[in-house]
């Protein structure tokens, strides 16, 4: 085996991997990303799920935890009409809706996120169309992640239901509020939406939403003010609806990205519960405090509930592609004349880690870079402070690269002097396969002899290239999850970083500078094994005319690395070795 084969396997790996990444995201159900269209108008009506999930929750002595009771479907289907008024509320981040009926949030838009959409330009030939060509592009419209439209559902909910019955007001309850419009203004760091309800005995419930400055997160705080003269008993509960979307994918080797739900218990962290589980085997467990998300390509929803205690989690498959994941507290009980708080958080934004760790303990585990994460965490965490520093993404890809080439060097240095001794056995190699042209075993053997006399290491040639296999396909999860390179712009024509290359300038690049790598490596003794490796730059230029920019940025750059690396190496030893048979001529 030598530098050429290695090169090969390498490439079999790497379309294996690609190959395995594509077949994934076509045949795993419950792991495919939503799609994120183009803004279409609001319609007044809104799909609101059913919470008779949660109907008749009793206490069970033995765990003390509420028990959720199974829907039957058609008390699943949702209602045609939202029966409350809608708030909105407008901060620098998001721009919400919230219903009074039961202080349900219908609609959750990101400002600081354009949407993204796909534009089609038909492939013609001779009058006759080959196929439809889509290039990701991006309007000013902030990213709808919550809606309330029949087809894409995607609502949240929570609420207060036990044995007090009409005493707690649950997904039904109609709250009042002072007004319909909220909006933080420049001098204010947050802005509070008060819903307040009361029943016939003097149980006053207020629902404060809490929006801050520059935080996707918001506060959710139920203070039970009971005036009555007897104590008051419920649960809080929360949940996330949902509608199934495809996902449509613009283009070749694009990594499956996972959308569904996921819970996390102090016993397991991070738990995935996709649509396909909630369908054959939904959930039903009882834990302690966590949290219940629902997950899509680069955004993410939750609730975090903060009070201690044991939780019941438990997952809806309601039919029409809706599925629900929440969860039910334990017991509250407040005593006449008393008043207590219960408080919650939503979070509706991007995967970022930052934000993501300081609304609930392990949500950051959210943002899935696959089995590489060990290696993908770090290869970001320096990619960030880079461009905390420098303000640009594409040059941080190219600064972690050479980080990368400077850890690896002396390994690269090894491989590099061995390919260059290569280069030199040439001749000699090629006059063992003339003297022993009818017997490859002589050749074999020959040549082996020829490398120990020569102490040259064929194996040690193949090292740069297996390196940097884990990087490329950790830097590959990386450009695919985090949603920092999300739109991100390099420089010219590069406008996003985590989509191909619009003008395929940098594949082309990228397979030219594995051309001229080759040039500077041994030639492969076997005729069909050279002829492979001539074949090889134009696969891989194929292959990555489909990758994100920023990965191609990233082989294009290790390779003039490794071209200028390897030049200098094989230029000095050649250098050297002139001068050894000189001295030995004197």
């Amino acid at each position: 085996m030598d530098f050429q084969k290695g090169f090969i396997y390498v490439a079999l790996a790497i379309i294996a991997f690609l190959l395995y990444s594509n077949w994934q995201q076509e045949h795993v159900i419950g792991t495919q990303a939503v799609v994120e269209s183009q803004a279409v108008p609001v319609t007044p009506n809104t799909n609101v799920p059913s919470i008779s999930t949660i109907s008749k929750v009793k206490q069970n002595p033995a765990t003390s935890v509420p028990t959720v009771k199974k829907p039957s479907q058609a008390a699943n289907k949702p209602v045609t009409q939202a029966n409350g008024e809608m708030v909105t509320v407008t901060t620098d981040v998001l721009t919400v809706k919230i219903d009074t009926m039961g202080g349900k949030i219908l609609q959750a838009n990101l400002n600081k996120y354009p949407q993204k959409y796909f534009q089609e330009t038909p492939i013609s030939l001779f009058g006759i169309k080959l196929f439809t060509w889509k290039v990701a592009k991006y309007n000013h419209e902030a990213t709808e992640l919550l809606n309330n439209k029949p087809g894409t559902l995607y609502i949240a909910e929570s609420g207060l239901t036990g044995e007090s019955g009409p005493d707690t007001p649950d997904h039904l309850a109609t709250y009042k509020i002072d007004k319909l419009d909220y909006v933080l203004d420049e001098d204010q760091d947050s802005v509070d939406v008060v819903l307040h309800w009361r029943n016939e005995d003097g149980v006053k419930i207020y629902k404060t939403f809490t929006f801050e400055r520059g935080d996707y997160s918001v506060k959710v705080n139920y203070t039970i003010d009971n005036q009555s003269l007897k104590p008051w008993e419920g649960n809080l509960y929360a949940l996330i609806n949902r509608t199934e979307v495809p996902q449509e994918v613009p283009g070749l080797f694009h990594l499956a990205t996972y959308m569904g739900a996921a819970i996390s218990t102090p016993n397991k962290h991070y738990q995935k519960v996709s649509f396909k589980d909630m369908t054959k085997d939904p959930l039903s467990m009882n834990a302690g405090m966590g949290w219940i998300s629902m997950i899509q390509h680069y955004f993410i929803s939750a609730w975090a509930p903060k009070d201690e205690g044991t939780y019941h989690y438990y997952s809806v498959d309601n039919g029409d592609d809706q599925y629900t994941i929440g969860l039910v507290g334990p017991s509250l009980s407040v005593e006449g004349g008393a008043t207590k708080v219960s408080e919650l958080v939503f979070y509706a934004g991007p995967t970022t880690t930052q934000q993501l760790s300081q609304v609930a303990p392990h949500l950051d585990l959210t943002v899935d870079y696959g089995w590489l994460w060990w290696l993908s965490e770090p290869i970001f965490w320096v990619m960030k402070h880079i461009h905390d520093l420098i303000g640009n993404w594409g040059f941080a890809i190219i600064f972690v690269t050479v980080i990368i080439k400077l850890i690896f060097y002396p390994l690269s240095s090894l491989s590099y002097r061995s390919m260059a001794a290569m280069r030199t056995l040439q001749p000699k190699m090629q006059a063992i396969k003339e003297r022993y042209a009818d017997d490859k075993q002589k050749i074999s053997q020959a040549t082996m002899e020829l490398y120990r006399k020569e102490k040259v290491n064929p194996l040690s040639g193949c090292l740069p290239i297996l390196v940097q296999i884990p990087f490329f396909i950790a830097l590959y999860y990386v450009l695919m999850e985090s949603v920092e390179l999300r739109q991100a712009p390099f420089i010219f024509w590069i406008h996003d970083l985590s989509t191909r290359d619009p003008y395929f300038i940098l594949p082309i690049l990228m397979g030219g500078s594995m051309f001229l790598q080759q040039r500077l490596s041994p030639t492969p003794p076997d005729p069909t094994q050279a002829k492979v490796m001539m074949f090889l730059p134009i696969i891989f230029t194929g292959m990555f005319l489909f990758f994100p920019s920023g990965l191609v940025l990233y082989w294009l750059t290790n390779n003039v690395l490794s071209i200028s690396q390897q030049w200098y190496i094989t230029r000095t030893y050649e250098a050297g070795k002139g001068k050894a048979k000189n001295k030995k001529k004197k």
